[in-house]
């Protein structure tokens, strides 16, 4: 269900490439929302955009991701000496008896301080790292569309809220993050045809059984284990994938731009590989046509159908 994906996070990438415009005042407003919103998930390779700004829209920007980094770290450090003092407690516990809550207090406060720890290091760090651009479902990455007569990039969450549903449509369709092809005349209808969107994506990583990984059935008694792995061209090529995306408002004026990524069955390598979805990525001489469905399904599906057929080769992601 491609439930994530390494995306090229950089906009000007899109500019150079693309000869795409920026939806600056998208950005601007996704970052201030975030300000009194901390839960919005926004990847560090997207703030890495910003690090440098030029505009004065791009130096507002800069401004809400430091304001915002400032008041993660002090959240995270004041829970780290709380985290620390419990670990320190139940040590001194288990010195003078083994207790199940002393054991459980040093083990969740273990795993805490080490997560606490890399978020931190992760908030201070400036050289780049893959991880930065990778996003799950509920993340932002940029998304190309057509936008009065030209290609615009413009930040989408990753699980798409169709227009006109109510908000709790996230957690009633959990899988809104995957549009699938046999659905999309179906759950889609409102999009697909109608509001079209391309990713850039290096890879993409799926959840497989291992035992169909391994092209063997369960043991007697054995349990059902689940391992990731990436996926990624063979030859190294980024991907244009084929995305739906709808603009959600809400009865306060709250605004919503979100996206899907459509799958289809997989090529035979991804399907070896124990998993039965794939993402589209489209021919670069569609990509205007795509963007600009204008209601025709049919050539719509000529597109899907006159895809890109990298081979994929996988691995077992980090």
């Amino acid at each position: 269900m491609c439930y994530s994906a390494m995306v090229h996070q950089k906009y000007r990438d899109f500019i150079r490439q693309f000869h795409a415009d920026i939806g600056i005042d998208e950005f601007v407003r996704l970052y201030l929302e975030r300000a009194s919103n901390p839960a919005i998930k926004i990847p560090k390779g997207m703030d890495a955009n910003f690090l440098d700004p030029q505009t004065v829209e791009e130096r507002q920007i800069s401004d809400l991701i430091l304001a915002y980094d400032r008041t993660q770290a002090e959240k995270w450090q004041q829970e780290l000496f709380k985290q620390r003092k419990r670990l320190a407690d139940a040590e001194r516990s288990l010195q003078v008896k083994a207790t199940k809550k002393a054991e459980s207090d040093q083990r969740i406060a273990t795993e805490k301080v080490e997560w606490l720890l890399g978020k931190l290091g992760d908030l201070n760090r400036t050289d780049s790292k893959p991880r930065d651009s990778r996003i799950f479902p509920m993340h932002y990455a940029p998304v190309m569309i057509w936008e009065n007569g030209r290609r615009v990039v413009k930040p989408m969450r990753y699980h798409c809220r169709p227009a006109g549903k109510p908000a709790f449509y996230d957690s009633k369709y959990p899988g809104c993050y995957n549009a699938r092809r046999d659905n999309l005349e179906g759950f889609w209808k409102g999009q697909f045809g109608i509001s079209h969107g391309l990713m850039l994506v290096s890879a993409f990583y799926e959840n497989v059984s291992r035992h169909r990984l391994e092209k063997r059935d369960l043991a007697p008694n054995e349990k059902d284990e689940n391992v990731i792995l990436e996926f990624r061209p063979q030859a190294g090529q980024d991907m244009l994938v084929a995305c739906l995306w709808s603009r959600w408002t809400g009865s306060s004026g709250e605004a919503l731009l979100s996206f899907a990524a459509i799958t289809d069955e997989p090529p035979p390598e991804v399907a070896e590989a124990g998993h039965d979805r794939c993402i589209i990525p489209i021919q670069h001489q569609s990509i205007d046509a795509w963007l600009q469905p204008n209601g025709d399904l049919k050539g719509s599906y000529a597109i899907l159908d006159d895809r890109e057929r990298p081979y994929y080769e996988h691995r077992m992601a980090a």
